[in-house]
């Protein structure tokens, strides 16, 4: 295993234990489902949301079949991901990554526990007596972001690799 390969696989796992961390502790000790909206600071509060679907709540009435299918296409996606992650040849896209994979597999075995993702993380601004809400999320789709961000920062910041000398021969 290559030092870079090896480089995502630890931020996967970083990442996936996290995440099912901060789930499990908000779930069974903090108990978050008794306590309703728990407000943290003037534009932060923890919130339990069950999500059925996929990003931004999408699909959430797809049932058990759409369920199936979902999650499906997140192990072939975390399949591709992986042997993407094999052949990258910079630290930060491995990374990148690996923290897409460890996302994506905690919120998989969310979806095989509970039969949707658990989601806790909610960000608001009032203005003018009005209150504006970000989606309720989790650490898993924080990793996702960043590890998507760090791919393209990668993929336009990055030096292109260098090409080896054609032989004619």
């Amino acid at each position: 295993m290559s030092p870079l390969f090896r480089s995502g696989l630890i931020a996967a796992v970083v990442t996936l234990i996290l995440d099912q961390a901060s789930k499990l502790w908000l779930l069974n000790i903090f108990e978050l489902g008794h306590r309703g909206v728990v407000t943290v600071t003037s534009f932060f509060d923890l919130v339990l949301a069950w999500n059925t679907g996929i990003s931004y709540g999408w699909f959430q009435d797809s049932g058990p079949v759409g369920q199936a299918i979902l999650l499906a296409i997140k192990v072939v996606a975390v399949i591709v991901l992986a042997l993407w992650m094999a052949r990258s040849g910079t630290r930060l896209a491995v990374i990148g990554l690996g923290l897409i994979i460890g996302g994506a597999v905690g919120n998989g075995i969310d979806r095989l526990a509970y039969g949707a993702v658990v989601d806790f993380a909610l960000f608001h601004i009032e203005i003018g007596g009005k209150t504006y809400n970000w989606y309720v999320f989790n650490l898993a789709d924080v990793a996702i972001v960043a590890g998507v961000a760090a791919l393209l920062y990668d993929s336009f910041v990055s030096p292109a690799p260098q090409k080896r000398p054609h032989n004619k021969g």
